[in-house]
């Protein structure tokens, strides 16, 4: 039974930069698409980004796409998620999610099985 816990979030200002960290325990993620998604208060939880299991191909919103890089080191289990210049709109719960047995598209959260509890970022002015 895989774990993820993330780690990283914060308070920060705008135009700031930020590394979140997925850990993952209780087995290897090495082989699984891995992604970030958010949820602002008020809102949907939405896409993010996502990286395959060999780091080769990645997959952003448009919303992150220049910012924010998502990468991976399956030697130690871990996913991170690089942000820069981070804006007010990026407040928000990032949660790092892990592939499930009907992964169907990386942007998607029925593709994933296995979630982290959040960790909670907040850009203030």
């Amino acid at each position: 039974q895989v774990q993820l816990v993330e780690s990283g979030g914060g308070l920060v200002q705008a135009g700031d930069s930020l590394r979140l960290s997925c850990a993952a325990s209780g087995g290897s993620v090495s082989k699984y698409v891995m992604a970030w998604f958010r949820q602002a208060p008020g809102k949907e939880r939405e896409f993010a980004a996502a990286i395959n299991w060999s780091g080769v191909m990645t997959y952003y919103a448009d919303s992150v796409k220049g910012r924010f890089t998502i990468s991976r080191a399956n030697a130690e289990n871990t996913v991170t998620l690089q942000m820069n210049s981070l804006k007010l709109e990026d407040t928000a719960v990032y949660y790092c999610a892990a592939q499930g047995a009907r992964y169907s598209s990386p942007t998607q959260g029925l593709s994933y099985d296995y979630w982290g509890q959040g960790t909670r970022v907040t850009v203030s002015s």
